[in-house]
């Protein structure tokens, strides 16, 4: 059984979704600390040809409160749905990713970690993602750990024999120290297909709703399956 895991992001781009794609069940990290400089409550949008940061805010922001216990700023819907109509409003699949992102927007929690959830099932009921979820916190005492042990306790409670991760984190874990533990150790190498956007140069790593915007259903399965699975290192 391969497990993967991550913290859970606003509307991330096209790998982190592989990454649930290529599980049998991934651990939604509500219970790891907050990064400000981090994705987990921004991601970019195509405006006029240019990357621009697309968030929801948070109340007291700092790098010492777990992600499950933080809350949300209320969220100017109207706002961010005009902001992606103005940026996306010529784009062939505009219709699929506004009403998405709508739903997205639209989900009345206001804790962090339940608002994020519910953005990421959204994403994969779309992108017919039918790998199961749960977070991480429901695994009591999992966060007693630390680093990599995290994981081995992870994997251990869930039954899995492979943990795969995203490709940045080669240079975090030792495939070796896996195997003693008795786990496969796999990093998630993503083809990142490039795709039509507007006219100007492709512009990479953006949103998930930037894929989704300019890519039909069809063509959007073919990318979430361009991916590899490689090897990590020896430490």
């Amino acid at each position: 059984m391969i497990l993967a895991g991550n913290q859970p992001y606003f509307l991330p781009y096209l790998a982190w979704w592989q990454l649930i794609k290529a599980s049998d069940l991934f651990l939604i990290s509500d219970d790891y600390n907050y990064i400000k400089s981090g994705w987990i409550c921004r991601n970019r949008i195509l405006v006029e040809g240019e990357p621009l940061f697309f968030r929801v805010e948070i109340k007291k922001r700092n790098s010492y409160r777990l992600i499950k216990d933080i809350e949300l700023m209320p969220i100017n819907i109207g706002k961010k749905l005009k902001t992606l109509e103005f940026a996306y409003r010529k784009a062939p699949y505009f219709d699929n990713g506004f009403s998405l992102a709508e739903r997205v927007l639209r989900c009345p929690e206001t804790n962090l970690a339940d608002f994020l959830e519910n953005s990421i099932r959204e994403v994969c009921s779309f992108l017919r993602i039918t790998t199961p979820m749960k977070r991480s916190s429901e695994l009591v005492g999992n966060s007693r750990f630390k680093k990599e042990e995290r994981i081995y306790d992870a994997c251990r409670r869930t039954g899995a024999d492979t943990y795969i991760n995203a490709i940045g984190g080669m240079a975090l874990y030792d495939k070796d120290k896996f195997a003693e533990q008795g786990l496969t150790l796999r990093f998630l190498k993503s083809g990142l297909p490039e795709y039509k956007q507007f006219k100007g140069p492709f512009v990479q790593k953006l949103s998930i709703l930037d894929a989704i915007m300019f890519n039909s259903p069809e063509k959007l399965q073919e990318m979430l399956d361009d991916y590899i699975l490689i090897e990590g290192s020896d430490g």
